[in-house]
């Protein structure tokens, strides 16, 4: 098949969920045999329009961040103009949109009406922006976030209107779109996300590692690795991490990533004194990441809102690292599949610091117990995900939509 990925998020620039689905499908179903391209908007950190990654094409079209307007305008044009382009020259079977924005200018060609296009919705567009643009005071701030949010469901309804079929990675984000714009049901196929079951594995040399880090190697290590922004939770992470610290001296907080709030939890760990034991990474490379994972003791996962589905949960779970997480979307649906005892009654640092404390001491007291969790995780992922069940699941999706 020649398949036609269009993306708002670069192959080239790994740095959240959305660009690790697009990379592992694109990727995958080019070392298959397929031929896959992919059409996105040009960032800053680009040098060029068109890149090889993989085996698999990205072209990239110049937008103007200026201002809204002329953003929706050179993404609508220069978006189309591109598509046009590349299906007289390679003439696509068919069509998967990842996000809405670059999916517009593509919708509006006449060439792609004649192409089967599938949506693959990882979060509500809408519900993003509000989560990261809180609102202000002022009445230009409110009409400007107001006019924003109807703007981004109009567009993001058209591109789910113009295809065949959506796909999503969990009951959560299906559940939304039902909700949100009333797609039909059958319209709507869930296919779980994946993980790399031999890039991400348990290692017996913790101490080594540990060492290698820099990390301490005589503490029990929470480990989190999250893009620095407020739905995550990280706030509250760190102020369970200041109730725990009174109770369990031998406790270290290692926090991967970047993000505008950086600045702002290093201020509150300060606030605490507890600055030396709660560790900023900064960004982790895709190099380093496995060994993060494989040198701490248990993963905690404080997302307040849109866990569409998590990712990190799989990849901590498959190096055998016990994930204890909050009842938010994705992150519900897999450790209450798994164990709900993992789970965190709620959002607050009162239940977050609790659960921690009680899997502290388990794991202080019964470090067999701990062992056999471990095994546990790295089982349960085995058997439900990884991305060849997941890249099965849309390879055989996308042949479907070709003969109806």
């Amino acid at each position: 098949m020649k398949i036609l990925f269009i993306a708002d998020v670069s192959l080239s620039n790994v740095i959240g969920g959305a660009e690790r689905v697009l990379h592992e499908q694109s990727v995958r179903l080019a070392q298959r045999g397929h031929l896959v391209h992919v059409v996105t908007r040009k960032l800053p950190k680009h040098k060029t329009n068109h890149e090889i990654i993989s085996g698999v094409n990205e072209w990239r079209y110049e937008s103007n961040s200026t201002n809204p307007f002329n953003f929706l305008f050179s993404t609508i044009k220069n978006g189309k103009l591109l598509f046009d382009k590349l299906q007289n020259k390679y003439h696509f079977d068919c069509i998967n949109f990842h996000q809405p924005f670059s999916a517009l200018g593509i919708n509006l060609s006449e060439m792609s009406n004649l192409l089967p296009k599938v949506y693959t919705c990882h979060s509500l567009s809408f519900e993003e922006f509000l989560s990261r643009n809180m609102k202000g005071n002022g009445m230009f701030r409110k009409v400007s976030s107001f006019l924003q949010i109807q703007l981004r469901k109009k567009i993001e309804k058209y591109g789910l209107n113009k295809s065949i079929l959506i796909t999503v990675l969990s009951r959560f984000t299906k559940d939304k779109l039902v909700g949100a714009y009333n797609i039909p049901i059958n319209k709507i196929k869930m296919i779980p996300g994946g993980v790399d079951l031999k890039k991400f594995h348990s290692n017996d040399g913790k101490a080594m590692i540990r060492k290698q880090l820099n990390i301490p190697r005589d503490k029990v290590v929470l480990f989190t690795v999250r893009n620095l922004v407020q739905r995550m939770g990280l706030e509250n992470l760190i102020i369970a991490f200041h109730e725990l610290e009174k109770e369990a001296s031998d406790i270290q907080l290692v926090i991967g990533g970047k993000g505008p709030l950086e600045n702002g939890l290093l201020a509150l760990a300060r606030s605490f004194g507890i600055e030396q034991k709660v560790h900023f990474t900064g960004f982790i490379s895709e190099e380093q990441l496995p060994l993060y994972y494989q040198m701490a003791d248990f993963f905690v996962l404080p997302t307040k809102e849109l866990e569409g589905f998590g990712l990190v949960t799989l990849e901590a779970m498959a190096s055998g690292l016990p994930v204890l997480g909050t009842p938010v979307g994705g992150t519900k649906e897999i450790i209450g599949n798994f164990d709900s005892s993992f789970l965190f009654k709620g959002t607050d640092p009162h239940s977050i610091a609790g659960l921690i404390l009680d899997n502290y001491n388990l794991l202080k007291q019964n470090p067999q117990k701990w062992k056999e969790i471990s095994h546990r995780c790295r089982n349960f992922v085995e058997r439900n995900y990884s991305w060849e069940k997941n890249i099965d699941a849309l390879e055989e999706l996308f042949a479907k939509t070709l003969q109806n």
